[in-house]
């Protein structure tokens, strides 16, 4: 058999990670296929993982740590981990998110990064040209990593508007979509979440222009994320956070209240998705 390839863990948080799973199983003389045993996982995602080669699941570190009786010396990664997964340029937001108060947020098109279920969200990634398996498993990664906000003791109070043909985009196929808006429909009942439908009846144009989000920071000046076809841009530029509050306020107005646009999430999701 041949010798394990050597990890150099200074190559990253994945690679540090795998270093010390392997470090951890063979301190327990464990193999590959009896941990596997343990934590239900196969034996080769072991081995991708152990040799950086696949980004794990918080899941996946969390049944490793109880198998092998650690105390967060493998999760103690994740943080990083999850950023890393992430775009370059999408990190000064992965900064700000967690410390917002208040997120709000309009999208034309999809449904909120931080409300998606895995299957919607995997049918939005898989669009993009050029993906390869192990990049689309870490973006898949780093936006369910993000989606921990609303478990915290003190998550942000959310605020999403959306417009109605996010409701009606097929993505993912009728499974898919039905459980999505039946996810939508729980959030709400989130006592930090808001969700508001803009009609397609309201000829509301306020949004036509694209997605963005706005951050408001404790004794910190709002930040905007504003999202393009090439890469997304954030900014605490007072005239550009002006614009896009004018914008969001815009669109609030046009937005059904919060009980109706619920009763036309659940509409639609009997009448179209049924």
């Amino acid at each position: 058999m041949p010798a394990p390839r050597e990890l150099n863990p200074d190559a990253g948080p994945v690679a540090l990670l795998g270093h010390e799973l392997r470090k951890y199983r063979l301190a327990r003389k464990l193999s590959q296929e009896k941990l596997a045993e343990k934590i239900n996982f196969s034996a080769s995602l072991i081995g991708f993982i152990e040799r950086a080669d696949r980004v794990p699941r918080r899941e996946f570190i969390e049944v490793c740590e109880q198998a092998l009786d650690l105390n967060g010396e493998l999760l103690r990664f994740w943080p990083q981990i999850s950023k890393e997964a992430s775009p370059k340029w999408f990190h000064a937001w992965l900064d700000i998110e967690p410390q917002a108060r208040t997120l709000r947020t309009w999208e034309p098109n999809l449904v909120p990064g931080l409300l998606q279920t895995e299957e919607y969200m995997r049918a939005v990634l898989s669009g993009r040209p050029g993906m390869t398996r192990e990049k689309f498993e870490e973006l898949v990664v780093a936006r369910q990593t993000r989606q921990a906000i609303f478990t915290r003791s003190n998550p942000p109070i959310f605020w999403a508007v959306l417009d109605e043909t996010v409701l009606w985009r097929p993505l993912g196929g009728k499974d898919v979509m039905r459980r999505q808006l039946e996810q939508l429909a729980e959030m709400a009942d989130h006592p930090f979440v808001s969700i508001q439908v803009v009609p397609l009846a309201s000829g509301s144009t306020a949004g036509l222009l694209g997605a963005f989000v706005i951050a408001q920071l404790p004794s910190q000046p709002d930040t905007v994320y504003v999202e393009s076809p090439a890469k997304g841009y954030v900014t605490d530029r007072p005239s550009d956070v002006a614009v896009i509050n004018d914008r969001y306020e815009a669109l609030r107005a046009d937005a059904l209240p919060a009980r109706a646009s619920i009763e036309l999430i659940r509409e639609t999701m009997v009448k179209r998705w049924t």
